[in-house]
């Protein structure tokens, strides 16, 4: 049955009045810089259509995320609308010097951080010097020479790009990049060997927002960035005049910077664009959902009304029903009369029945993460689950005192190294610990780590679920129904898997057989926004204790429960009240 139609795609236009650009002076208008755009695309690869007909068009002044689950093809979208990689048809037009910040980022380990400078400020210091040139020719040339017009107009077309580059500000905004991205501290005279991972895609970042490209295409720009970064990186993409298309999991990211998002996951008439960051588009799809809900409600409504009707009719017009009483006067006179009337009734019925069962919607599909009932209940009796005092990992952790009651919600924050996975390695009991550490006997704990391995590394997805559970509890709760991993992934070996992969499979072993006390490190890294809202969804409710660190802005904004905020270098974390 088909569905019912997609929301109406936004107008792809030019900004609004209210979009945000760069701040200009008076008098001082910006060229346009063109649009990005990309027809009709199609890329292959292994076999699979990653995209399949995707079409953009993203105009100066608007900031396009690109949402949807991995392997929907945000990657690849993104490096064919910057020419790394070709479709196998379709085309783009793309704005000169466009700037593309891949999560795979190549480097020279010998390149200084001043090379890596100097090149991001290389069009700003070439547009200054041509414009510098020009200056002193035209003020060598009389007015009335017949080459002045023609070095007029040069001079004006370079003072309009060293405008739009903002040149004469470059040098001042490179020391704000590097320091707004936590690079400020670094010699210039480091070589990109030496630093982090972290550290090189700062860099990279740091380089396109001192270059100010005309458009703009970053993929997961905030993987390696701590909150006051990600402040900085959305004050400045806010700020820019040209287009941006960016492929994120970052929630609250998508909301602070983008004026429209373009949904990737499969549907009936390909990707959606919404209007609005990541709050109007989770609005949408409520409603839309809502509407889908009630019409297809209606419609079943409506065909069993039908189904009763035809069933009613078709009975009084039984070929062997004897006349009732009030009919027997006149009833040969009258009986072929009614029955055909009755007759063409239930045609109609059936008839209408019929073109119902083909044209309706069919149901809603349920939400893609369901977590089964529970396989434990909440423990009975006072007291905690778990009770921590003095607590210290040398070098990692120093707790004064915490403890877990049996319905607990309670968030962990805190920044890199802070202790928040340390201090879920003690609770779980995996990591001894100085001080003292009491848990309930029998306690059942369940922990989802930042990485997991599975072994062997032959075996498939199904059957090391089954392994792991047990073929009962499996059978139970189904893999595919708890909509964290592809149908077509479940035979995959367990060695093959992605990290994100891997950590949906550690998921759902645990939603499966829910402890008593659940222990979650950045359960939404690598998961889709909506995969994240569902989940976040699920463990707000039912029996067991949750304790959760997480960096994700989104989630921690949104928690109902407890926090705790363990400082990084501080002799103990404090707690915080719920919405503290």
């Amino acid at each position: 049955m088909p569905q019912p139609s997609r929301p109406t795609p936004c107008p792809q236009s030019s900004p609004s009045p209210g979009s945000t650009g760069a701040s200009r002076s008076p008098g001082s208008p910006r060229s346009a810089a063109p649009a990005l755009l990309a027809h009709d695309l199609v890329r292959v690869l292994d076999g699979r259509r990653v995209l399949d007909g995707v079409s953009l068009t993203a105009a100066p002044g608007r900031r396009i995320g690109l949402i949807g689950e991995n392997g929907v093809g945000k990657s690849t979208l993104l490096r064919v609308l910057a020419g790394v990689d070709q479709p196998d048809s379709g085309g783009v037009t793309r704005p000169p010097g466009l700037g593309h910040l891949p999560q795979e980022l190549p480097y020279d380990p010998g390149t200084t951080l001043a090379g890596v400078l100097d090149e991001a400020l290389r069009e700003a210091r070439e547009d200054l010097g041509r414009l510098d040139r020009l200056g002193e020719e035209l003020a060598g040339l009389p007015e009335d020479d017949p080459g002045h017009p023609a070095l007029l107009d040069a001079y004006a077309e370079a003072l309009e790009r060293a405008r739009d580059r903002e040149a004469w500000d470059a040098d001042r905004r490179a020391a704000l990049a590097l320091a707004g991205l936590g690079l400020g501290a670094l010699g210039h005279d480091r070589t990109l060997g030496s630093l982090s991972g972290g550290q090189r895609a700062r860099l990279a970042l740091a380089a396109l927002l001192v270059r100010r490209p005309p458009a703009l295409l970053l993929d997961e720009p905030t993987n390696h960035l701590d909150d006051g970064a990600t402040a900085f990186l959305e004050e400045q993409l806010r700020a820019l005049p040209g287009a941006v298309v960016l492929a994120a999991h970052d929630r609250a990211f998508l909301d602070a910077v983008c004026t429209d998002l373009i949904d990737l996951d499969l549907a009936v008439d390909g990707p959606v664009r919404y209007g609005g960051g990541y709050s109007a588009y989770v609005k949408e799809k409520r409603a839309e959902r809502a509407r889908w809900e009630r019409r297809h409600a209606e419609e079943r409504a409506a065909a069993e009304e039908l189904r009763h009707a035809a069933g009613v009719t078709a009975r009084r017009v039984a070929p062997d029903r004897a006349p009732r009483d009030n009919e027997k006067m006149g009833y040969g006179h009258r009986a072929g009369r009614v029955q055909s009337q009755i007759s063409r009734r239930v045609r109609d019925a059936t008839r209408r029945l019929a073109e119902l069962e083909r044209t309706g919607v069919a149901a809603p599909p349920p939400l893609r993460f369901a977590v089964p009932s529970p396989a434990v209940t909440a423990p009975d009796g006072p007291g905690p689950l778990v009770a921590l005092r003095d607590v210290r990992v040398p070098g990692r952790l120093a707790l004064a005192g915490l403890e877990v009651s049996a319905t607990e919600r309670l968030l962990v924050t805190g920044g890199n190294g802070a202790g928040k996975s340390t201090l879920l390695a003690v609770l779980a009991g995996r990591l001894p610990a100085e001080g003292e550490v009491r848990r309930r006997p029998a306690l059942s704990v369940g922990l989802l780590t930042q990485d997991t391995v599975f072994a062997p590394p032959g075996r498939t997805v199904r059957d090391t679920y089954a392994r792991e559970l047990g073929p009962e509890r499996a059978e139970l709760v189904p893999l595919a129904g708890l909509g964290l991993l592809a149908e077509a992934d479940l035979d995959k070996p367990v060695g093959r898997l992605s990290v994100g992969q891997r950590r949906r499979l550690a998921l759902a072993l645990l939603m499966a057989r829910p402890p008593e006390l659940l222990l979650l490190d950045e359960p939404t890294n690598h998961l889709s926004p909506r995969l994240c809202d569902e989940l976040e969804e699920a463990l707000g409710g039912g029996p067991g204790a949750i304790v959760l660190a997480s960096h994700d802005r989104w989630l921690r904004r949104r928690w109902q429960g407890r926090e705790l905020r363990l400082e990084a270098g501080r002799d103990e974390g404090r707690t915080a009240a719920p919405g503290a």
